[in-house]
C-alpha cells in the first residue's frame, strides 16, 4: 500500500530527497505523496526511506491505497519502464 503523510508533518524537507520514485511533494500545507508513484521503495531498498528518516514518524501506512508486495513491484517495474522511454 502507499504510504501517506499525516498533518503531524513539520515540513522539515528530509523525506523528499530520499524518495527514489520522486513520488513526495510539497502540497499546500505539509508534504504529500503521490500514491501513484509510491511503491514504499520497493525495487529500490528494503523499507521506506521517508519513513526511516522522518524525525517525527508521521508517514504511516494509507488505508485508501492498499496494494500488496507485487502490486508495488508492478507499480516499481511500470515507472522503471517510464523513465527508461522518456
Amino acid at each position: 500500500m502507499a504510504l501517506i503523510i499525516t498533518d503531524e508533518c513539520i515540513n522539515c524537507d528530509v523525506c523528499e530527497p530520499v524518495c527514489p520514485n520522486e513520488a513526495i511533494y510539497m502540497g499546500e500545507d505539509i508534504y504529500e505523496i503521490d500514491p501513484n508513484l509510491c511503491t514504499e521503495c520497493v525495487g529500490h531498498f528494503d523499507q521506506p526511506q521517508c519513513a526511516l528518516f522522518c524525525p517525527v514518524d508521521c508517514i504511516p501506512h494509507d488505508p485508501l491505497h492498499k496494494e500488496t508486495e507485487q502490486q508495488l513491484l508492478q507499480k516499481y517495474q511500470r515507472i522503471l519502464s517510464e523513465k527508461n522511454s522518456a
